[in-house]
């Protein structure tokens, strides 16, 4: 699916295109926030982990062993103490304030308006008329539909100030001549364009993921995915951690791996903001038309657009390998190519992620894989494929190790067997600890 880059203001016209990288869900998806933390809990809950509301962090300190922290509820102020915490608390961190790391980086210059809406006039002509003028329309599920804009006359207000439906329906007639029907808001909401990045994401035995990491504009809806991408690169970790088979340096990966993907994503959206600021302010206007035709014509390379579509929808992330000669494929996510396995119903690689084990791949065939890694079976699923479809990128790969958020652990393309068992050996312990 084609989804247009959703840069407010005055949009590029060239579209990014998600429907060639590689993956089987080439699109964007709109989830209206209550329902993405619905979809959250409810799979929380279905792994036993207890979610308390109406409890806040007020304090926090550590010591070599543990983290003491302070948490107000219904009953008042009480201490709970554990091994590790993990500040998901916003922008606003008390954890990573209490921790002592920095959040440099610039306040807000201008802010954005969103609302979800029951009620909005289907009139093609009138939403058309509203998309050409900046606004973005997007249908959401129940029936709601997100309309989301600057308006250059209000783009000074501070996020803090609340959003009417008055100033909401003025604002549309402004840009596009009607207020698109808009009725019954679900949702309204300011925000800004402060952007900001954690000096570092761990700080001994405290940790931030999320906003409390990095905050910026949400342009093309990056910071949603960034903060689940960031808690699934520390989850796995956290918990080998927790269970006393972390090989050593594991844990410190996280922000190694992390902080250069967060300092990407605030870039690039304070250089799509800076755009849109610009073709806002009228002075500006008229250069930034031409910055903007510019970035329209190198939009239509295939290359430069592909590039941009992995980085805005991070399946082009990758981390860099740890040891030296390591395979190309090493960080990169593992494609998510369809496969049978012995003993097994064909299935893909993606469906034998979600039990949060590594994923061992034989290509070539071990006779005796099964009694290799027996001393790792708690932290891995060792699979010997006989049959796999086609792709370029595992042309000559005898053996891949997946890591638990999908990305390529170790790979090799030897074909001797002696010498893959020994760097199968050595690529297990360096990522999986050593076996029980």
């Amino acid at each position: 699916m084609v989804q247009r880059d959703a840069a407010l203001g005055n949009g590029i016209p060239t579209h990014l295109d998600f429907s060639k990288l590689d993956s089987r869900h080439g699109y964007t998806l709109f989830l209206a926030q209550a329902r993405t933390e619905a979809l959250l809990e409810e799979r929380a809950r279905e792994l036993g982990v207890p979610i308390l509301r109406g409890h806040e962090v007020v304090g926090l300190g550590q010591d070599g062993d543990g983290v003491d922290v302070q948490v107000r509820g219904p009953e008042g102020v009480e201490s709970v103490r554990a091994r590790y915490a993990v500040g998901c608390d916003g922008g606003r961190s008390v954890v990573r304030e209490a921790a002592g790391i920095g959040f440099p980086g610039t306040d807000e210059t201008l802010t954005g308006v969103l609302g979800d809406f029951a009620v909005i006039d289907t009139d093609p002509a009138v939403l058309g008329a509203a998309r050409a003028s900046g606004v973005l329309v997007a249908p959401l599920e129940d029936g709601l539909t997100r309309l989301v804009y600057v308006d250059p006359e209000r783009m000074r207000v501070p996020a803090c100030e609340q959003v009417t439906l008055e100033e909401f329906r003025a604002s549309l007639i402004r840009l596009c001549g009607s207020d698109c029907g808009v009725a019954e808001p679900r949702w309204l909401s300011r925000f800004g364009n402060a952007t900001r990045l954690a000096e570092r994401y761990r700080s001994g035995r405290i940790l931030l993921a999320g906003d409390a990491a990095h905050i910026h504009f949400p342009a093309a809806g990056q910071g949603l995915n960034t903060g689940l991408q960031d808690a699934m690169n520390l989850g796995w970790k956290l918990a080998a951690a927790v269970n006393g088979w972390a090989p050593p340096g594991l844990l410190d990966s996280y922000d190694e791996e992390r902080n250069p993907v967060g300092r990407a994503v605030t870039e690039n959206t304070e250089v799509q903001m800076l755009l849109a600021e610009l073709t806002l302010v009228r002075q500006y206007r008229r250069p930034a038309a031409a910055l903007r035709n510019l970035f329209d014509e190198l939009l239509r390379m295939d290359e430069v657009n592909r590039k941009l579509a992995a980085e805005v929808s991070a399946l082009g992330t990758t981390y860099r390998p740890t040891t030296p000669g390591a395979d190309p494929l090493v960080g990169r996510r593992m494609p998510d190519i369809g496969l049978t396995a012995t003993a097994s119903e064909a299935i893909r690689v993606y469906e034998l992620l979600p039990q949060g084990r590594f994923v061992h791949l034989d290509l070539a065939g071990d006779p005796e894989l099964g009694a290799a890694v027996t001393g790792w079976s708690s932290r891995l699923t060792a699979v010997t494929v006989t049959k796999r479809d086609d792709h370029a990128d595992l042309e000559g790969v005898t053996e891949v190790l997946v890591r638990p958020d999908g990305h390529i652990a170790w790979a090799t393309r030897t074909a001797d067997l002696a010498a893959r068992r020994e760097e199968r050996r050595a690529a297990l312990t360096a990522w999986a600890g050593m076996p029980s």
